[in-house]
């Protein structure tokens, strides 16, 4: 990918879907660090309730992860580590409080029950959206119950147990040279930059308030080493950073380090508590500011993986992350929260009606004199650094996930369904689809068709198109079709019941031809698969049954 000018203000439309974590159902939000304590794993929850009301979800590809298992933990963490978060909970910190210690379990790091399930549930979410950039599944993978940058390897540390980004950075790694990691979470993102300390294919680009603050890392001097020397960069900020002051610095130097450094893949980690108004955050941030940064990133036209992290004032964190998920996938929404936010019977957003999170009169201890030596400070270590480092790529090990496994699972499809939901996650819905109807009618068009499978929905539209009303007429007369298909029957496809028939037709025929060869005609598909193919694949592999039964589309029976 190229970088995009500063002035230039195209948005990105990604060439594959958008994939994303569904958390609905799913018990990542329900799990509870105990009573009073500021993470709250419900705010996923609440992001995906926002995401769907708004209609999002018909712009991506859904995709529920397996829980990542121990073996793909422990590529980072320690076998010691993990045995001990599978078996400590609340009730049994004090039998075991010699390992509470030496793990760092304990005040601002709970045990909880299923504490080892929430971290290979919110691992496996980031793990697998690395594996689909891998293998060109996805543009841009989202993973919102990701992002838990402070865990070590063999230690927790704030409110994080298991660091998932540096393990779906590892399996990025399998595929690409170089990796470029950015943070905009208030707090320094030290285990992973701790985690990449020592080589150039991983860069970590940190913007996060410094100094008597968590964790109380990442000062500019903070560059790396050996082998990965310069290629840790962080850009230390006071209290009450804007978003004028803040994109004033962003946009600079990720635009410096992506030119420099050359990534084929981002991992960007959208920490909430750098908005205005957080619990446990001191900067000024907008919602619609905090979502710059990801429109900025979006423009370089790199394969993406997006991940949440830390905030928490859940109702401001939800807000965020649905509204970024709208400039994830190009649409705009708000600047009202839908109707009926409730979750579990509750409101969780108050007597406000307003998606935007607004700044206040914080004052910003951010002078420009200060940013400007920072930012020359990182332009002259990334020149020290060397340019795009090579990397002798080797024969890649052999796939560890099955997305094909994933899609045959049937076990939770509801067979009351014509469709499951699991296939119908998988629709992706075009900006030029036609209007919903207010039955939310179901069809085949909103299952995927794969590429190789064809017939496209405009050979089926225009099919019906050429014989309107289902009469029996001979053919189209010239003036509708400048003499297209003259001489065709169109009767041979209508069967006893009035229904299409799925027999091969001279007409049909016309239709594929033409549009293999045609360039003009905008209704005619370019699928070189006929229609048989098409039915016999979904026999095959979706044990469905078609018939045409609406003018619309086919449905299901």
């Amino acid at each position: 990918g190229g970088v995009v000018p500063d002035t230039d203000t195209r948005e990105l439309v990604p060439l594959r879907p958008v994939s994303a974590v569904s958390t609905e159902g799913d018990v990542v939000g329900s799990f509870n660090h105990g009573t009073g304590h500021p993470m709250k794993p419900l705010r996923v929850r609440m992001t995906h309730n926002l995401v769907t009301k708004y209609g999002l979800c018909k712009k991506m590809e859904i995709f529920r992860p397996k829980p990542s298992t121990i073996e793909e933990l422990t590529q980072f963490h320690t076998d010691d580590y993990i045995n001990f978060l599978g078996r400590v909970t609340a009730d049994n910190m004090d039998t075991c409080i010699k390992d509470c210690i030496r793990f760092n379990v304990g005040d601002d790091c709970p045990a909880f029950d299923g504490l080892l399930e929430y971290c290979q549930r919110a691992t496996g979410g980031s793990l697998e959206g690395a594996a689909r950039l891998n293998h060109g599944l996805c543009d841009i993978a989202v993973n919102w119950a990701g992002g838990l940058h402070h865990a070590k390897k063999q230690e927790a540390s704030g409110f994080c147990y298991v660091n998932d980004i540096v393990v779906a950075i590892l399996e990025l790694l399998r595929f690409h040279s170089r990796v470029l990691y950015i943070d905009i979470d208030i707090h320094h993102g030290d285990g992973v930059e701790e985690a990449f300390y020592t080589t150039d294919r991983v860069m970590t680009l940190s913007f996060h308030n410094f100094g008597e603050y968590f964790p109380g890392t990442g000062d500019i001097n903070d560059v790396g080493y050996g082998k990965g020397k310069y290629y840790a960069v962080n850009f230390p900020l006071r209290k009450g950073i804007d978003d004028e002051t803040y994109k004033s610095v962003f946009e600079p130097v990720v635009t410096r380090v992506v030119e420099w450094y050359q990534p084929s893949v981002i991992v960007l980690q959208c920490g909430a508590d750098s908005l205005s108004g957080d619990r446990l955050g001191c900067f000024n941030l907008s919602s619609r500011g905090h979502a710059h940064c990801i429109r900025f990133v979006k423009k370089f036209n790199i394969p993406m993986l997006v991940l949440g992290g830390g905030g928490y004032t859940v109702s401001n964190v939800s807000r965020a992350w649905a509204y970024e998920t709208g400039v994830i996938v190009g649409q705009e929404v708000g600047p009202e929260l839908p109707h009926c936010t409730e979750l579990d019977g509750r409101d969780y957003f108050g007597t406000s009606n307003l998606l935007d999170v607004l700044p206040s009169n914080m004052e910003n201890k951010n002078t420009k004199e200060y940013l400007e030596k920072t930012m020359l400070k990182i332009f002259q270590n990334l020149e020290r650094s060397r340019h795009t480092p090579s990397v002798q790529m080797q024969d890649i090990p052999r796939m560890r996930y099955s997305f094909e496994d994933q899609d045959q699972d049937e076990e939770n499809d509801d067979p009351d369904e014509r469709i499951s939901s699991r296939i119908r996650d998988k629709n992706i819905v075009p900006d030029n689809e036609y209007e919903d109807s207010d039955e939310d009618e179901e069809c085949t068009y909103k299952i995927p068709i794969p590429p190789e499978c064809g017939p496209s929905r405009y050979v089926r539209s225009y099919r019906y198109k050429l014989n309107e009303g289902r009469k029996k007429t001979p053919v189209l007369n010239n003036s509708e079709s400048n003499g297209k298909y003259h001489g065709t029957s169109f009767s041979e496809r209508i069967d006893e019941n009035g229904l299409f028939s799925t027999e091969s037709s001279s007409l049909d025929d016309a239709i594929m031809s033409d549009a293999q060869t045609s360039s003009s005609d905008s209704l005619l598909a370019s699928y070189s698969v006929h229609d048989n193919e098409y039915i016999q694949y979904k026999n095959e592999n979706l044990d469905g049954h078609y018939v045409q039964s609406d003018p619309n589309g086919w449905s299901t029976t």
